[in-house]
């Protein structure tokens, strides 16, 4: 019984220890001075923090800084969060997961429209929605769609995302997306496409992807990420 009490105290320390993850990032786009991005990310339990400086030559430079709750539901997941940055922007969105083995993908995100360098390369005024599955084998496959739903841009981006996890120690993921849409009411649309690819192995990570009209953008972008988790 003292055993058997032990081993579920130290599983639930370990459940509720600090872990990390770092990600510098280096961005080549035309037409621009190449890009950095530091981002550190914090976990514990159910709460997730992350501080993170981006910088473009001379040019524009933007920290920020954010918080992530992710609530295990009987239904599934409900994840809300929250960004702030300098140059006075603040953001928020509250995504859903529905369902088991295949599952339904909800999202709703706002900003205050201020001055931000989107990372996260979908629009942020935004819906999402999409469906899911983990029924192959090593694998959760999900396709979903983000569209602008307040700043009259059209813009809309949909995603087929493939994560493979062949074992313990490595996983793959594909993430492959087309994108249509003005980067402001006033501006042309554009099309574009791109492709991101991430190898996992233990605690390392590395990541490709090349982003046609990145942003809604005339220009052009590779990106590539190496990644420590500790």
């Amino acid at each position: 019984m003292l055993l058997g009490s032990s081993a579920a105290a130290s599983a639930a320390a370990d459940a509720e220890s600090w872990t990390f993850k770092l990600t510098p990032s280096y961005y080549v786009t035309t037409h621009q001075k190449d890009a950095t991005d530091i981002n550190l990310r914090a976990n514990i339990g159910s709460h997730a923090f992350w501080l993170a400086d981006y910088r473009r030559g001379g040019e524009f430079a933007q920290t920020r800084t954010g918080y992530e709750y992710t609530a295990e539901l009987r239904f599934g997941q409900l994840v809300p969060s929250l960004q702030l940055a300098t140059h006075g922007f603040a953001g928020g969105a509250i995504n859903a997961q529905i369902g088991g083995e295949s599952y339904a993908l909800l999202g709703f995100g706002r900003t205050n429209a201020r001055d931000y360098y989107n990372l996260n390369f979908d629009p942020n005024d935004s819906i999402l929605y999409g469906l899911g599955t983990r029924l192959l084998p090593k694998s959760n496959l999900s396709l979903f769609t983000v569209r602008d739903n307040r700043l009259h841009t059209g813009q809309v981006v949909t995603h087929l995302v493939w994560r493979f996890t062949p074992d313990d120690h490595q996983r793959w993921t594909v993430d492959v997306s087309g994108k249509h849409g003005r980067a402001s009411a006033d501006e042309d649309a554009v099309s574009g496409k791109a492709i991101s690819l991430t190898f996992d192995y233990r605690e390392v990570f590395v990541r490709l992807a090349r982003d046609r009209k990145v942003n809604f953008t005339v220009e052009d972008q590779t990106r590539f990420s190496l990644g420590l988790r500790f």
